[in-house]
């Protein structure tokens, strides 16, 4: 009886020794996964909003921009800008509920792009009016596109179309030219909304039965977007506390001598 009792007693501290490290080692796996977040906030129908503050703790120390880098993030904040005031217009002019909510989410790039700017001091961050442009090229542009999307709400859908696969193309550009951590990580995260967006217009332009042939990327590359499911992005090493993640420098929680936890 005793030898049975022994057992027991034995038995229990290995299951309950077996279960303390078995959570410890959960709790060391969630405290590593609360160091991580994403930078993007992804709506079911593929709205996709940059998350400011997650952004801002994911930067790393890198040296200062380059004359090229500064150039390409006030090209792209144009870009934002362009793609926010034509779909405010043609949200004006048709009412269709994606414009609305991509006008939003241009809108928060817009502003990823200026914290991004801000980050290494640039002043290159002035906005302007919705639908005005200090760059005449651009503003041409801005013409051109609000024109062409008012004809028709097919013709409308096709103009997000293009404005999309133009982003995508010069976001590309961008991270091919760059070394920078934080210009590369800002600009995937971009790329990753506008591809997202660019799938939502061609849902719009399948439900009218239209076929859209790209200008900016290839049509391999754009059946490649539009036939794959929307994109959620990754995690990054958070500096301080992501949106939902927990504290992003917790001390990870390891096993005890004594079989408990650290906490």
């Amino acid at each position: 009886m005793k030898t049975t009792f022994s057992k027991i007693v034995t038995g229990s501290f290995i299951a309950i020794a077996a279960m303390t490290m078995s959570s410890c080692e959960k709790d060391l796996s969630n405290s590593e996964n609360m160091r991580y977040a994403s930078i993007i906030d992804v709506a079911g129908d593929g709205t996709t909003s940059v998350m400011h503050s997650n952004m801002q703790q994911a930067f790393v120390e890198t040296a200062a921009l380059t004359e090229t880098e500064l150039a390409s993030l006030v090209k792209i904040k144009d870009e934002e800008k362009l793609a926010r005031d034509v779909y405010a217009a043609l949200y004006q002019k048709w009412a269709s509920p994606v414009f609305s909510r991509i006008t939003n989410a241009e809108n928060n790039h817009l502003s990823a792009i200026n914290l991004l700017l801000a980050y290494y001091g640039s002043s290159d961050t002035l906005i302007g009016e919705v639908g005005v442009f200090t760059n005449a090229e651009v503003q041409a542009l801005y013409n051109n596109l609000v024109s062409a999307g008012s004809t028709t709400i097919e013709d409308a859908y096709k103009t997000g179309a293009l404005i999309e696969e133009m982003d995508i193309n010069d976001l590309q550009n961008v991270i091919a030219t760059t070394s920078n951590a934080n210009i590369t990580m800002v600009m995937e995260n971009l790329e990753r909304g506008s591809r997202n967006h660019l799938r939502a217009f061609n849902k719009q332009l399948v439900t009218l039965g239209i076929t859209y042939v790209p200008t900016y990327i290839s049509q391999s590359a754009y059946d490649q977007i539009v036939n794959s499911s929307i994109e959620k992005g990754k995690n990054y090493m958070m500096q301080g506390n992501g949106k939902g993640h927990g504290k992003g420098k917790g001390k990870m929680r390891n096993g005890n001598g004594d079989g408990s936890c650290n906490n």
